[in-house]
């Protein structure tokens, strides 16, 4: 009986951990910077990257957000203002973008 408790206080606790660490990395934030190519312009990747330089970091657009919105940004860097869910792959930090507004 005492094993059971145990048990169920383990799950409920690994449940809560998961809980938080989710609502932590579904909170958007908002980046200003230069929206441009990570290989035409930064020479930081060997194939075409929508990515936004902001803070000194660079963060790669994800793969739906890099087909929408390459073609205008791809010879030129824009600035602008994205907001989207960061999260880490690898070395990366990977934005899927909610929001995008060029500056005028």
């Amino acid at each position: 009986m005492l094993r059971l408790i145990v048990a169920a206080m383990a799950t409920v606790a690994v449940f809560a951990l998961t809980t938080v660490v989710s609502a932590e990395d579904t909170k958007a934030i908002a980046l200003k910077g230069s929206i441009t190519c990570a290989k035409c312009d930064l020479g930081v990747a060997k194939t075409c990257m929508t990515v936004i330089k902001a803070d000194d970091k660079v963060y790669y657009f994800d793969t739906a957000a890099h087909k929408k919105y390459h073609k205008a940004i791809c010879q030129a860097a824009m600035e602008g203002e994205v907001t989207g869910v960061v999260k880490k792959d690898g070395d990366k930090m990977i934005i899927t973008i909610q929001k995008l507004a060029y500056a005028k």
